[in-house]
């Protein structure tokens, strides 16, 4: 299978997408390893792919504040699980937080904070699917896989509001 990548540029460093086809794959952070996140076969640089296209351009507009959901077929590689945890994710609203408790609540599986909290880690589209929403039940951020100085820019661009990252 042949996976085409979009390098781009964005406020919180460089970026790439992936996709196959005409459903993006994965959304990643400069360093990220696209094999841990779904990504597999010969990657190629775009040829015009749409679907990247779309991505960059939404991602655009995200960071300039005009964006709030995003449009955009998506194909990320995961367990039924990680699935379930990461469709939860996309409920939460533009400039709102929740727990992990309370995304593991949304799922119906409670007792599950500590799997809901793996599965966001291994979260392949950054920002497309926003587990920078997700904090410590204190209100704390915790764990991000762009790093927690990421994690707090996004949330100031969605919300001004500044988070202590302190324990």
């Amino acid at each position: 299978m042949t996976t085409f990548v979009l390098e781009f540029d964005s406020p919180v460093g460089p970026m790439r997408a992936y996709a196959t086809g005409c459903a993006l794959r994965a959304v990643l952070f400069e360093g990220a390893d696209p094999a841990r996140n779904g990504v597999s076969g010969d990657v190629v640089a775009d040829c015009g792919l749409p679907v990247l296209r779309a991505t960059a351009r939404q991602l655009c507009e995200y960071f300039e504040g005009r964006r709030r959901t995003f449009d955009l077929p998506l194909d990320p590689v995961g367990t039924p699980f990680q699935q379930l945890a990461w469709r939860a994710l996309r409920a939460i609203p533009y400039g709102e937080t929740r727990s992990y408790a309370d995304q593991a609540r949304a799922i119906g599986r409670p007792s599950a904070v500590r799997a809901v909290g793996a599965a966001n880690g291994r979260n392949p589209l950054s920002i497309v699917v926003p587990c920078h929403r997700v904090i410590g039940k204190d209100g704390r951020l915790t764990g991000f896989g762009g790093g927690l100085d990421r994690k707090q820019r996004l949330l100031d661009l969605e919300f001004g509001v500044t988070r202590s990252s302190e324990a």
